[in-house]
């Protein structure tokens, strides 16, 4: 049974990360980057938690940053949600361009630029 009353939600976890992956049509892998330091010799560490991510809206790419929430289990790994896009990543669409466009760009000693 619930404690939270209708219309009332519970608090839930958030958290912002990259989405590294994309698998499937509305799955995603969010990596959530964090420091810690070493029990023993109290270095700082770079860890990282990979989370599996619903996107129901379809609307991230790898690269973006994305602030997920904690939600109910939708299948065996995913327990997160995508609720907002915080940044678009950088495009990776490649155009090819032809060897006359490269030369127009380019000044020589004939072309005075």
């Amino acid at each position: 049974m619930s404690t939270a009353t209708e219309g009332q939600r519970t608090n839930r976890r958030k958290q912002i990360g990259l989405v590294s992956s994309r698998s499937g049509d509305k799955s995603v892998k969010v990596t959530v980057a964090y420091k810690t330091p070493h029990s023993l010799y109290h270095k700082v560490i770079n860890r990282q938690t990979v989370l599996h991510v619903h996107d129901e809206k379809n609307e991230t790419k790898v690269g973006d940053k994305v602030e997920v929430m904690e939600t109910r289990p939708l299948s065996r790994l995913k327990r997160w949600r995508v609720v907002s896009v915080l940044l678009k990543g950088v495009t990776t669409d490649a155009v090819a361009i032809s060897e006359t466009d490269v030369a127009a760009l380019v000044p020589t000693k004939i072309t005075k630029a």
